[in-house]
């Protein structure tokens, strides 16, 4: 018994170890420029990454915390370090002219990160039922899980702030909100995606089929 408590003191020490470098991880993507890669003409962040690995690698529980953590360091970001003309969609401490931001604006920073930790762990637990190689599965639930992030928060864009959004971007091209929105998906949303799946293909199975063989 006492072989057993101490080997499960062990293996939490070694979750809590993981969970703390990946968080430092979250925090450095999230407010240096280490987070954000060019492909091109365009640029895609890597913020939704560290939540990705830690849902596959470390579970539902520490997978939602994680993508909590995100939305906190959003939260702070655009509310205190670096606040911009869109900060009002992300904290309601911040106004650009007569468009302020509300409660709505804490829905849009956090629900979205929070859930790339859930659907990418819910997503990874029902292939793994499946006959579906498990980088393939990885994978997946690491693209849907970016998509996931991409799709609510300019969903939420779309329906909280639609029309100051628009007001902003509007450049008398012609172009209406739902194209507006579709082409930050394609450039944005699109790459993002993508970095999520090879995370979770290329680097949390790895770490997860190591830590499994950790005998302690």
């Amino acid at each position: 018994m006492k072989t057993n408590n101490r080997d499960q003191k062990k293996r939490k020490l070694l979750m809590l170890t993981q969970f703390s470098i990946l968080l430092a991880i979250e925090i450095i993507v999230c407010f240096t420029p280490l987070g954000t890669i060019p492909i091109g003409t365009l640029s895609a962040t890597l913020s939704h990454v560290p939540v990705i690995i830690t849902a596959l690698t470390l579970g539902f529980s520490a997978g939602t915390g994680m993508g909590f953590a995100f939305g906190m360091c959003s939260f702070i970001y655009w509310s205190f370090v670096a606040p911009g003309i869109f900060s009002f969609i992300y904290t309601p401490f911040y106004s650009a002219g007569e468009f302020k931001g509300n409660f709505w604006s804490l829905v849009i920073c956090f629900v979205p990160r929070i859930l790339i930790g859930i659907v990418t762990y819910c997503i990874a637990n029902a292939l793994s039922k499946t006959k579906l190689p498990q980088s393939i599965s990885f994978g997946l639930a690491g693209l849907l899980g970016s998509l996931t992030n991409t799709l609510l928060v300019l969903g939420g864009v779309w329906l909280f702030f639609g029309t100051e959004y628009f007001s902003l971007v509007d450049d008398g091209s012609g172009k209406t909100l739902p194209i507006i929105l579709g082409m930050t998906v394609l450039t944005n949303g699109i790459p993002e995606a993508v970095i999520g799946a090879l995370s979770g293909a290329l680097i949390a199975l790895p770490v997860k089929k190591a830590t499994e063989k950790i005998r302690f």
